[in-house]
């Protein structure tokens, strides 16, 4: 089994999710009290070293930030998932998903476009194997629970793709695209990323249907 075996890869990425996750809910845990937690105090509580924060986070405000914007959107999106009338139906939780993120991007985008400053510059680590992404798999994760209902009917190269390209069209860098170049309104803006988002898990089911390509 070599280093680029997809399997030992994919463990390797579950592996760094669990910990950025364990970094992220100790931060989380810690600001709760509304005192700013230092470097030392989140990597005692996520049991990890300071080194491995700093090798996911390369500043504490990043840290935070990620913290914040993931205590107020994963509550709201996990309780959108659990509606039993959408279980069985991608579009429609890709549709619940995208609604949730834009309630509460009065408070979340301003958190994006920080995070994006953080990051946008960030040097690529490619010691990793594979590279680490500049940001987290928060996003993934949602998109990965909105198109579950499709993991076993795609190709695993038709999910992943899909994943991808709904990578593109749902999240902040999207809706700073709608606003300033676009100069879109919430309800515009809501309109364009759901009929995006729709299409391409439409695409995809269509796609498969007719005997695609994977």
């Amino acid at each position: 089994m070599t280093s680029d075996d997809p399997v030992r890869r994919g463990g390797r990425e579950a592996q760094r999710r669990r910990t950025r996750k364990a970094i992220v809910e100790a931060a989380v845990r810690l600001s709760a009290g509304g005192a700013t937690p230092s470097i030392d105090e989140i990597a005692a509580a996520a049991d990890v070293s300071r080194r491995t924060v700093y090798a996911y986070f390369p500043s504490l405000d990043h840290l935070l930030i990620d913290a914040t914007a993931g205590a107020l959107n994963e509550p709201p999106v996990e309780e959108a998932f659990a509606d039993p009338a959408i279980a069985d139906d991608p579009a429609a939780r890709v549709d619940a998903l995208i609604r949730t993120l834009l309630k509460y991007s009065p408070q979340s985008l301003p958190l994006g476009r920080r995070l994006i400053r953080l990051t946008v510059d960030q040097p690529v680590d490619e010691s990793q194997d594979p590279p680490a992404p500049r940001r987290g798999p928060r996003r993934v994760e949602w998109l990965e629970q909105a198109c579950e209902p499709l993991r076993e009917t795609l190709a695993p190269e038709s999910y992943e793709r899909l994943i991808s390209a709904l990578t593109i069209v749902v999240g902040w860098e999207a809706q700073i695209a709608l606003r300033d170049v676009r100069g879109l309104g919430p309800q515009a803006e809501e309109e364009a990323i759901t009929w995006a988002a729709r299409a391409l898990v439409e695409a995809a089911i269509r796609e498969h249907e007719a005997g695609g390509r994977p």
